[in-house]
């Protein structure tokens, strides 16, 4: 494959708004004298604490898991004392049981955490186990357990990381290119280890032109690894869009990545598996960028998890003026949040810091029938019908449409002239959709 730029059918092109952060270097995140660590971070079964009121923790213990075979264990990103275990509200909207801990500040590395013996001599069973009791899960949003991910999969012609970081604002993936490429490599590289038949690829955006550079360095003398330069377009992260840019294979409607013997994984999840597997390291921090012309000092920081947006805002010098708008995540797939209290999860990536100016409403008019929404959906759906049907509660005539397989990118919300929540719409068909499914 030649190092041409490779991309997917439809998408929006944007103002990443990436220079508020881009060039800034990650930085460790101030101690937090309190965390808040939810037992559900991850797709699959909720973990049950391990811990009660009184208990002292230290870093890397694990303070929560589950006997399900789909899930992921939660660790202490702290040492300290458990205060209490109490429901609060994580980033997406949920009300999850949680661990909340009050640091010492001596930052005790828990016993367990020691390296493991060398990659070569690990097994592949053993490099399930290690990377399950590590907690790794999907770093770009998805939040997938990796040993299930791998566990559960057999034949793999192609790993692709993730490096496109599409969203606006979200710099995070690029510095940790830029700044930990050999980790990254090592975390590729037990994926290959694990499946000796595949090659691997690197898709990065080439707005990210020193990523490009840093990697495919990286890369020098591997011959079953590659960087590919993808244009700079949204939904261009979507795993679905990688594989179709890259390896110019379509995943079947309803289907997964392994149906076309591949996986998709996120630059910061196979870093955090090389710390599992070499390190010994649970996954307790990750890198999050604090951005947005709402906030006074945007940066990318080394945040442990369960610590809250509020923490991390004062941190960057507080907002500029009254926040219009605080989203988790980036501002096309991510989440409003509604207080600063929200603690900080392993799929978090950004907390994106609005202005009020910024986050005025603007009017909705008629759809005027000019079609953008067709052309920019990368599933090739008829957003303004399905978007129509929904808001008449038509979920039958929605579903015929392939409701269901919208990626819920909001690419066509951003392109309607006349502002139509496009995305909204086919969001609430699909719940109602997947609901009647249930109760039928």
């Amino acid at each position: 494959m030649s190092l041409k730029t490779v991309t997917f059918s439809g998408g929006v092109h944007m103002d990443g708004r990436k220079e508020l952060t881009k060039d800034k270097a990650i930085e460790k995140a101030i101690e937090p004298e309190l965390v808040h660590i939810p037992l559900h971070q991850h797709v699959g079964a909720p973990c049950k604490a391990l811990v009660k009121a009184k208990d002292n923790v230290k870093i890397g213990q694990k303070i929560g898991d589950s006997e399900a075979s789909l899930t992921a264990p939660v660790h202490s990103s702290v040492s300290g004392v458990v205060k209490k275990i109490e429901e609060i509200y994580t980033p997406d909207g949920y009300k999850v049981e949680s661990v909340i801990i009050e640091s010492d500040g001596l930052n005790e590395i828990d016993e367990s955490i020691k390296p493991n013996k060398a990659i070569e001599d690990l097994s592949n069973k053993e490099i399930e186990l290690i990377l399950r009791e590590a907690g790794i899960v999907g770093m770009g949003g998805a939040s997938f357990p990796l040993h299930s991910k791998i566990g559960t999969t057999s034949e793999i012609h192609n790993i692709i990381l993730n490096g496109a970081e599409c969203e606006p604002y979200l710099t995070c993936d690029d510095r940790l290119m830029l700044e930990k490429s050999e980790l990254i490599i090592d975390g590729l590289k037990i994926m290959l280890r694990y499946f000796p038949e595949a090659n691997g690829y690197i898709g990065i955006e080439d707005n990210k032109k020193e990523a490009i550079e840093v990697m495919s360095k990286a890369v020098e003398g591997l011959d079953n690894i590659r960087v590919v330069p993808l244009e700079t377009k949204f939904p261009q992260g979507d795993s679905y869009r990688l594989v179709n840019a890259v390896l110019e294979e379509i995943v079947p409607k309803g289907g997964r990545c392994n149906d076309v013997n591949t996986i998709v994984n996120n630059v910061g999840t196979v870093a955090a598996a090389a710390e599992a597997v070499i390190e010994g390291k649970p996954l307790y921090e990750r890198v999050v960028t604090i951005t947005g012309n709402g906030v006074k000092e945007p940066k990318n920081l080394l945040v442990k998890i369960g610590t809250t947006i509020g923490d991390l805002v004062s941190q960057c010098g507080g907002f500029n003026g009254e926040p219009g708008k605080i989203i988790a995540g980036g501002p096309m797939t991510g989440h409003t949040q509604f207080t600063l209290d929200t603690p900080i999860t392993k799929g978090v990536t950004g907390i994106v810091v609005m202005t009020e100016e910024e986050s005025k409403p603007e009017k909705v008019l008629p759809c005027i029938k000019c079609g953008k929404c067709l052309e920019v959906c990368p599933v090739m759906l008829e957003p303004l019908y399905i978007g129509a049907y929904a808001l008449k509660d038509r979920f039958d005539d929605a579903e015929k449409l392939n409701a269901l397989s919208c990626i819920e990118c909001g690419s066509c919300s951003y392109i309607c002239p006349a502002k139509r929540p496009l995305a909204e719409s086919i969001a609430y068909a699909k719940r109602e959709i997947t609901a009647q499914r249930k109760s039928s």
